[in-house]
């Protein structure tokens, strides 16, 4: 059976490394063989568990692993076909080699290698549960959906890579002095291509994968959450909780108070927003929250009696259709009832009232130049169509 899956992710400095360890080690005192992996490239696993991780799985407690994939190794392992040859046309056209070095690694790629630790941790099966500390949320989407890209070049493409070489190669060599890849090097692209397009499928795998958003309650990372929420449920991977991390408590005093006040106004906000999607809670602690004892009071505080790595909830909340003259737009209200709809589109930003239950959605940019033509209610979900922008 695959391992269960849990990928945190969220805004830099939000606390979803010690979310991610915190969850980790409830599961591994559950019984559950787990591992705790780190694909961010600022790494703080190892200061989160007080322990000195590697680039392979370390034991740092029973039934607990944890691992800090290193970018450069996984880079040397899956791309040195291809960094070494586009690094001697760089140098051949004048580049100094360490400039040639750096130019050869398009940005982000890096960090798609380390998410192939993912992949051969869930395929070999060692684990019953893998924790995923993912790098901050903006590379982290841009590295999702490159698979979807490159199943295009893979299947448009690549069936002619040898036909289209071969023609090709008396003419780089004549007439633009530069070397052609050679079927080694393409076929080192391919393999990633497919490699990536193997992880992508996986991340879809619903019963087993899913992400959690991490948070804290103020407003622009609440924003910039619902904004992930959007592509995630875009993209059809499972967000299947939400944590909202360093809510202060009664206890902050007068001096917080105002503070607090604006927290649980954002907080309610976020509950509004991610609804049905659970809504986890931790407070902000008087010390920092590293070592053993502190993650376990972190995880007592998410998870209390329930299982963290249960699937919390099952269902993808919105999808979005694009045709050529319009949109649509289906999201789950599960509570909501039956009644007047009201919509109001500002900017990017949707909305929509049915009843009592207000939904504010943060729309893509492909959006923006489309506006709302109608909604209906039907089985717990709201449909919304958008007209496209006039051609005219």
């Amino acid at each position: 059976m695959p391992p269960r899956t849990i990928l945190y992710t969220g805004k830099g400095g939000v606390g979803k490394t010690s979310v991610a360890a915190a969850t980790a080690r409830r599961c591994a005192a559950a019984g559950q063989r787990t591992l705790v992996l780190s694909t961010d490239p600022a790494h703080s696993l190892s200061a989160s568990l007080e322990v000195a991780l590697g680039r392979e799985p370390t034991v740092v407690a029973e039934n607990l692993w944890g691992q800090e994939v290193q970018a450069q190794a996984e880079m040397e392992r899956h791309w040195s076909g291809v960094q070494a040859w586009a690094g001697q046309l760089l140098i051949a056209k004048g580049v100094d080699r360490i400039s040639a070095e750096e130019l050869t690694v398009p940005p982000g790629l890096d960090e798609l290698f380390s998410l192939l630790q993912i992949k051969a941790h869930y395929e070999a099966g060692e684990f019953d549960v893998l924790i995923v500390d993912c790098a901050p949320t903006g590379e982290t989407l841009r590295l999702l959906s490159f698979p979807d890209v490159a199943r295009w070049w893979l299947e448009r493409v690549f069936p002619q890579q040898s036909r289209i070489m071969d023609a090709a190669r008396p003419f780089a060599r004549a007439v633009l002095d530069i070397s052609l890849p050679g079927d080694a090097v393409l076929e080192d692209v391919g393999t990633l291509i497919r490699n990536l397009i193997a992880m992508n499928e996986i991340l879809r795998d619903h019963e087993h994968v899913s992400i959690r958003l991490v948070m804290n309650p103020d407003r622009m990372v609440v924003d910039e959450a619902r904004r992930t929420f959007t592509y995630l449920n875009l993209y059809g991977f499972l967000t299947d909780a939400v944590v909202v991390n360093r809510v202060f408590g009664e206890e902050a005093g007068e001096f917080f108070g105002a503070w607090r006040e604006r927290q649980l106004e954002h907080l309610r906000e976020a509950r509004d927003a991610f609804a049905p999607v659970p809504v986890l809670q931790a407070p902000w602690f008087g010390e920092e929250v590293v070592g053993g004892a502190m993650l376990d009071l972190l995880g007592d505080a998410l998870f209390a009696a329930d299982d963290p790595a249960a699937v919390l909830h099952d269902e993808v909340s919105q999808k979005l259709v694009v045709s050529s003259d319009g949109a649509t737009w289906t999201v789950a209200l599960p509570l909501a009832e039956r009644g007047e709809i009201s919509l109001k589109k500002i900017g990017l930003e949707l909305v929509v009232r049915v009843n009592g239950h207000k939904r504010t959605v943060l729309l893509p940019p492909a959006l923006a130049d489309y506006s709302p033509a109608g909604a209906a209610f039907e089985d717990g979900a709201l449909e919304v169509r958008f007209d496209g922008p006039s051609r005219d």
